[in-house]
């Protein structure tokens, strides 16, 4: 299966969080913060979105860095992935 976006959406991957701190120390899994570092899996074609022109900036394998509270988290073969809109996403890390 494949999660294929619509409109100005965009599909991201968090990325793995560390588990130890700088400093050597080891996070329990409770108190580990989800990352808001993400790769790009899929984008949709952008087009019109609300009456709109959206042009699509960012695009697959991307690193990017999205808002806190954004997105539907989706789980599809035993994968999570998130569902965000382009606006959703802050920054490109290159």
């Amino acid at each position: 299966m494949k999660l294929v976006p619509l409109g100005d959406r965009v599909v991201l991957k968090q990325l793995v969080a560390e588990e130890t701190t700088k400093s050597g120390i080891v996070l329990p899994g409770q108190s580990k913060e989800k990352p808001q570092q993400a790769e790009v899996i899929a984008v949709g074609p952008g087009g019109t979105v609300d009456g709109k022109e959206v042009k699509m900036e960012v695009k697959v394998g991307d690193q990017v860095i999205y808002s806190k509270y954004a997105g539907t988290e989706v789980k599809l073969d035993e994968e999570e992935y998130i569902v965000v809109k382009q606006n959703d996403i802050l920054a490109i890390i290159e």
